[in-house]
């Protein structure tokens, strides 16, 4: 599961979430963190929201469709995390 978390430097709610994402196990996690202050466009589109968590999943013979998951809780645990992105793997 190809996932884009987008954040920004010294803020506690986007690391604390990437963290628990590296401690999935039970999903394969391939995680790219976008840092949003390297990039006017991703600022002005995320400022106010991050963490942000897109999901990029891969279409043969076309783009990737790109789908933002639902705000975590920041005390959410890692298992609930990994229930998380396995309902949204399994579409259930």
């Amino acid at each position: 599961m190809r996932l884009i978390l987008y954040s920004k430097p010294g803020c506690h709610l986007c690391e604390g979430l990437g963290e628990k994402l590296m401690q999935v196990q039970g999903v394969a996690v391939d995680l790219e963190i976008r840092d949003i202050t390297t990039r006017d466009d991703w600022f002005q589109a995320y400022q106010y929201e991050i963490p942000v968590l897109i999901w990029q999943r891969d279409r043969p013979d076309a783009p990737p469709d790109l789908i933002p998951l639902p705000r975590m809780s920041p005390r959410a645990s890692v298992a609930q995390v990994e229930a998380l992105l396995s309902k949204m793997l399994t579409g259930q």
